[in-house]
């Protein structure tokens, strides 16, 4: 089984302050720093460090080269990166003393796939495989829709929560994964309980992983319901956290094991990201996860 992730490869720019700047405010960062990052190469990198064959599908400016190099420095197969004239996606990242980020982002050339690229690469995976996408580069109705029709596997991670996930036909998707603020915008609620029942309502033949950041996460489908305490940590930057989760916990999905195993899995990978800086540099390897847990245990 093959994971193919269409999605966004961005440059951070991470701006390290007291605290994250209000509205109206003008604030002096402490410094400035530049990493890689997107979502897509973030999730990317963290299946192949956890042991999954993962290949990336997106688009990058001759700025980027240096993403395509990286992902592949780390286990990523990159056939299906392309180059184009435009920007490569950036991220303007603040984080604040106590390790909380907030991001703005410009898509860049994440938002130039065309539907023809889409239909070349899907036509190398089959119905064995699985299609990771997020909602940080364009045609994501397409990109569900033509995947589904090969019989993939579909799993969506609907952030950043817009327009976009609203045209897309959520039904096809097999395994969500959404924090409190996305499973709040597609449910209407504002419990984690509420979000996951009507989650289970409106998608009954899907996974739900519900992430609540230090208030730990849930894993539900038709069948069972696990929750897990977030892994103490001493955070310094929490930006990667919930892509490293995703990797993780999805590494344990496609192994076999349980969900209570895979919850607790990717809990303690993104325990160990927070407590280091940047996004994609600060996932941690599957043999680092692993002796973590047997301390833990």
């Amino acid at each position: 089984m093959k994971v193919l992730n269409f999605g966004s490869l961005n440059i951070d720019h991470t701006y390290r302050l007291d605290h994250i700047v209000r509205p109206g405010e003008t604030a002096c960062a402490k410094s400035l720093e530049i990493f890689p990052g997107g979502k897509g190469l973030n999730q990317s990198i963290a299946l192949a460090k956890a042991g999954v064959d993962v290949y990336h599908a997106g688009m990058i400016g001759q700025d980027g080269v240096f993403l395509k190099e990286l992902c592949q420095n780390n286990g990523v197969k990159v056939p299906y990166i392309m180059e184009t004239e435009g920007q490569t996606g950036n991220a303007f990242i603040q984080v604040s003393d106590d390790g909380q980020n907030s991001i703005v982002l410009f898509p860049g050339a994440n938002r130039e796939l065309t539907e023809a690229y889409i239909d070349e690469v899907l036509e190398k995976f089959d119905d064995k495989d699985i299609l990771l996408l997020q909602n940080e580069v364009n045609k994501l109705d397409y990109l569900i829709d033509q995947g589904k029709a090969k019989e993939m596997k579909i799993v969506l991670n609907p952030s950043p929560y817009d327009g976009n996930i609203e045209r897309c036909d959520l039904r096809k998707v097999d395994l969500f994964f959404v924090n409190e603020v996305e499973a709040g915008q597609i449910t209407g609620k504002q419990t984690a309980e509420e979000m996951l029942w009507i989650m289970r309502e409106m998608y009954p033949e899907a996974g739900i992983v519900l992430t609540l950041g230090e208030k730990g996460a849930y894993y539900s489908d038709r069948n069972v319901i696990y929750f897990q305490e977030a892994v103490k940590a001493n955070a310094v930057d929490t930006t990667a956290a919930g892509d490293t989760f995703t990797g993780f916990f999805l590494a344990s999905y496609i192994q076999d094991q349980s969900g209570k195993r895979a919850l607790m899995r990717a809990a303690t990978a993104s325990a160990m990201a927070v407590e280091r800086y940047g996004a994609a540099v600060s996932i941690p390897y599957k043999n680092e996860v692993e002796v973590r847990l047997e301390r833990i245990e």
